[in-house]
């Protein structure tokens, strides 16, 4: 006896209704099976009070179009409030986008009185920035290295970034609009890596040991870990 393999599977948890979509199958064999099981199944399930849908599409990519498709036939039942739409899989510009803030640079020498270090992305120097020398980038800066010249992070106007070094005693720094001239407190090098980030439209300096608490999730958005 032959089964058929269901292209719809519901599965009911504490936040509503999961619909799990077959990937392998042709959209029309999932439009097919949806619109038996919105229509002839499952009807005490799928009548009350409004249910949150939550659609796992799992590596099939569906065009808005489809995504439309698929919600009209849901709401066909009027207790069903499309939720979220989930996917395994992104579309083209979504990936462009991705590589685009994914930028990183490593560059390796000194930034002397007078150069500059520019980039549209995530800069990594393995040296150090003397006074009067300047680095600037869209993402983050980490010196491995003295920085006691210029950085400016967040170019772009992004204040979530961090300027990082081994050994931080900047002439000035800046994290988008945020600009910081140090002062007497900067001249006690303490002989620790730092980095300098923007909280509450201020200024402050910590220990990098507590970078991925002030910070948790730059690697993970930027595509590589510290």
């Amino acid at each position: 006896m032959t089964t058929t393999r269901s292209k719809v599977t519901i599965k009911g948890t504490k936040d509503g209704l999961v619909f799990f979509l077959d990937d392998n199958c042709s959209f029309d064999e999932l439009i097919a099976d949806l619109r038996q099981k919105i229509e002839h199944s499952h009807q005490q399930i799928l009548t009350g009070p409004l249910i949150r849908v939550t659609l796992k599409l799992g590596k099939r990519f569906c065009t808005p179009e489809q995504q439309e498709l698929l919600t009209q036939i849901i709401r066909q039942k009027g207790n069903l409030v499309i939720h979220t739409i989930d996917a395994d899989v992104i579309s083209k510009e979504e990936a462009f986008a991705q590589r685009e803030r994914a930028k990183f640079m490593i560059e390796t020498r000194t930034i002397r009185s007078g150069q500059v270090l520019e980039f549209d992305g995530d800069i990594l120097l393995l040296g150090d920035v003397n006074p009067g020398g300047t680095v600037r980038s869209t993402g983050n800066i980490y010196v491995m290295g003295t920085l006691r010249g210029i950085a400016h992070a967040g170019t772009n106007g992004d204040d979530g970034t961090v300027i990082a070094s081994s050994s931080l005693q900047p002439t000035l720094l800046r994290i988008a609009e945020v600009i910081s001239r140090p002062g007497e407190e900067w001249a006690d090098h303490k002989g620790t890596a730092e980095f300098a980030y923007v909280e509450n439209g201020k200024m402050m300096v910590a220990k990098m040991n507590y970078l991925h608490r002030v910070r948790p999730d730059i690697g993970w958005k930027k595509g590589f870990g510290l």
